[in-house]
Formats: C-alpha cells, structure tokens, sequence
C-alpha cells in the first residue's frame, strides 16, 4: 500500500516537473519569436526605426495588456511625474486612462483649462492637435498634450450621445490645485466640494465642518464628489471617517494574502449625525468612490446623481534599474458591503442625471444640487 502511494507521489512529482519544464520552453520560445520579430522589423519595415523605442512601446504594451491603469515610465516621464507631485504644474487639468488604444477622460479638474473649456469625463480623445491617438501609448499620448504654459492645443474628442466629433481649443496653464471649497446654502446646508484627495484634503474638510458645526443653523450637509478622479487612500479613510462612528470603510485584497488590509472608522462623527446627502457622477473615480460607497453601505449618506466611474485598483509605483519606474496595478478595493469598485463603480440611491451644456449655459442651474437643495428642505 505504502509502495504504491510512494509511486503515486513519485509520477505526480515528474508531471509537474514536466509541466513546469514544458511552461517555461513556451516562454524562452515566445522570447525568440519576439527577438525575431524585432530583427524583422528592423530590416524589412519601410522606415528606418529606433529600436530602444520599439522596446519600450512593447514593454508598455505588456503593461497595459493587464489593465488601463498599469504603464510604463521611461526616466524622462518617471522625472516629470516626481517633479509634479508638488501640485503645481503646467497642463491641461485631466485625469486620463487607456481604454481600447484611446484616451480616456476619467475626470477634469474644477476650474483648469479643460473644465472650463468644456472637456467631460467619459470623453474619448480621438486626435491631438490633428495626430490620431489610436495606436499611441498612454505616455506617448500624455507627451503630446505636454507643452509650454501659454500655448493652444486643440482636442478632438467622441462623446457618448453626440454624432459628431468635438473639437476643444485649450491654452496650457499652471495647474494650482485647491481641493476644497466650501459655503453655506440656504441658510442651514453645510455644502463641501471635494475636487481632489491630497495631502492636505482632510485637514480642510476637517475645518471647515468645524466652522459649519458652530454655527447652530447648519442641519444637514452636501458633500459634492462630482468629477473628483481620486487620489490618496489615506485621505479617502480620514474623510469617511469624519462622517462615521465605526465600521470598516474599505478593505484591499492582493495576490499576497499578506498584504491584504482592513481599514476601520474611530468612534466620533464630527458633523453629530446630521443628514448628509452624497453627490456623484462619471467623474467620481477612485477614492472617491470609497468615501462614497463606505457611506452608502453604512447608510450613513443618501447617494444622489449618477453611477461613478469605477476606478477600484490600487497602482504601486515601482523603481527600474534604468531610471524609469513601471505603475503596477497590485490590489483592489472592496467596500464594506464585500463589493468591488473595479469596473462597475458605485450606484446611487437617487439618479439625477446631469443636464446638457445647452441646459445648463441658459439656466444657469445645477440639476443635481438643486434636486439635493429640495430634498433637504423637504
């Protein structure tokens, strides 16, 4: 008996053993079917080509073969990301993603350049100052909307609904980026505007809920989430928890068990409880998609607009050899409820959707926020 199992165990070890042996010929098979293509290329193509280029848009395509999100950085780009953390810097003011070889708006910021020119998120960019993007890789694309503050761009962009293409002339700005705004409606709504999630967001938010909570008048908040494309995680679970008494507020699952993580709320709802209605949109990406569906799932807010984006993946940046840096999608986000954001965002209670440019140049009134404003005053 003890025989046969040992010969058991013997034949599975020398299948797997073949099998390992068999996956790792297919890879140093595909390594010279790669090589040989480049080699192809380099002596048939019609143009002469830069062959470190080559390498780095293949090296990009392997990246963003595995989801929007992930991409290469050559050390010129990974140089210009480390110089923009600082949150001053020339640009448009988008968040963009790769989506089937086009450019994606996730979000404008409020008050840069392309908010105001018109830009909305779910936009496709279909042409750069009249190159086609299709083909192009997220950087190289990112490259050519880079340019001297000052200086025009025009965008040619596919909206969802509209026939025909749309064409946005842009001049280039300092991008400041102020990440709170606040005011009181109506005499007794504590509104909070949250465009961004930086390092400072929480701290603002903190204060002026504050202020809001001297003044015995406010009853109910508004915290407006709309075009907001995320940003640290930190500040997604300091902001909730501002709202929250306890519970968990999300959680990350990674391929290393290990790794995986659960963040709760501390006892104390700054804002004591008062009525908070949670406005959303497309534009409503990652954390804030967090704070928005932690107070969904503990019914802690009332979500009002429309489904957000869903941007539920956490992105590692990590160092090469060669100066550069690859952004690596290492784990997602899961709500309380046990749901993930990824690719299907957050829903809300109440969906209002947004009105048309047209609609809204003429009124001069916000769908969304008036319908928040009536329900709130009952």
């Amino acid at each position: 008996m003890i025989q046969k199992k040992l010969i058991s165990l013997f034949l599975f070890y020398l299948i797997f053993i073949q099998s390992v042996n068999s996956a790792e010929n297919d890879i140093y098979k595909k390594i010279d079917l790669f090589g040989e293509v480049l080699e192809k290329i380099n002596k048939e193509y019609v143009d002469e080509i830069d062959q470190s280029e080559s390498m780095d848009s293949a090296i990009n395509g392997l990246l963003q073969s595995l989801d929007p999100y992930s991409a290469y950085m050559s050390p010129e780009v990974f140089n210009e990301m480390q110089t923009e953390t600082s949150g001053e810097f020339g640009g448009l003011g988008i968040e963009v993603s790769m989506e089937a070889g086009v450019v994606k708006v996730i979000s404008p910021i409020d008050d840069t350049p392309a908010s105001k020119a018109g830009i909305k998120a779910g936009d496709y960019i279909v042409k750069i100052d009249n190159v086609q993007v299709q083909g192009k890789s997220l950087s190289e694309a990112v490259d050519l909307m880079r340019g001297p503050v000052g200086s025009g761009i025009d965008l040619t962009v596919r909206r969802r609904g509209v026939k025909k293409a749309l064409t946005f002339n842009i001049v280039r700005e300092i991008i400041q980026i102020s990440s709170v705004k606040a005011d009181l409606l109506e005499k007794n709504i504590g509104y909070i505007r949250l465009t961004s999630f930086n390092e400072n967001s929480g701290k603002q938010i903190e204060k002026e809920i504050k202020k809001f909570e001297k003044d015995n008048n406010v009853k109910s908040y508004i915290l407006d989430l709309r075009n907001n494309p995320g940003g640290l995680l930190s500040q997604a679970i300091k902001i909730s928890d501002y709202f929250l008494d306890n519970g968990e507020i999300v959680s990350t699952k990674s391929r290393k068990s290990s790794e995986n993580r659960k963040w709760f709320a501390k006892k104390g709802d700054l804002t004591n409880g008062k009525t908070l209605l949670v406005l959303i949109n497309y534009g409503s990406a990652s954390a804030s998609e967090i704070v928005a569906g932690a107070l969904k799932d503990h019914k802690r807010a009332i979500l009002l607009g429309e489904s957000s984006y869903g941007k539920g993946s956490v992105q590692s940046i990590i160092p090469l050899k060669n100066d550069g840096a690859i952004r690596l999608t290492v784990a997602k986000y899961y709500l309380p409820s046990g749901k993930s954001i990824s690719e299907v965002g957050v829903t809300p209670d109440i969906e209002i959707a947004e009105g048309s440019d047209d609609f809204r140049i003429k009124t001069k009134t916000d769908n969304q926020l008036d319908y928040a404003i009536k329900l709130l005053n009952g």
